[in-house]
This record gives C-alpha cells, structure tokens and sequence, in this order.
C-alpha cells in the first residue's frame, strides 16, 4: 500500500486506516522505533517480560549497582526550618 506523507504543523505524517490499526492491535498508543531505515510501530508492553529477566540478573548476581552510593548531605540531614 502506498500513502502520502502529509504535513502536520512543523512536523510530516501519515494516515494509517483504521482497519490496519485494528489488525495491528494499535488502538490508542503504540511503540515505534527505527531499524536498518525502516519505521516500526508495535503495541506497547514490548517491555514486557523485564521482571522475569531482573530476576535471572539477580540470580546470576549481574546486578551491581552501576553507581556508587553518594553519603547524605546536610541538605538530607538538617531539620529545615520554614
């Protein structure tokens, strides 16, 4: 299917039918990224499966934190006074 890349404001679009949308399963949001110079929209909760994959880094102790803890300050500490 060919369509036309429309301005929107300062931006450019496309109108997708809403017959693709629905078979697409894209109601209200979707996800979209680029690949190899192809735009790809998928439904979101593409991040789905990230607790699953916490809990093998936590089991393989890949989880270190990556900063190190920064000491309170006195500005965490003092009572403020209003």
């Amino acid at each position: 299917m060919r369509i036309d890349i429309i301005p929107i404001g300062n931006s450019r679009g496309i109108r997708i039918p809403s017959s693709v949308l629905k078979q697409c399963g894209l109601l209200e949001h979707a996800e979209m990224r680029v690949e190899n110079g192809k735009i790809i929209l998928e439904r979101p909760g593409a991040r789905s499966g990230w607790s699953e994959a916490f809990e093998q880094m936590a089991e393989a102790g890949d989880d270190e934190l990556l900063l190190p803890e920064h000491p309170l300050t006195t500005f965490d500490t003092d009572e403020w006074s209003w």
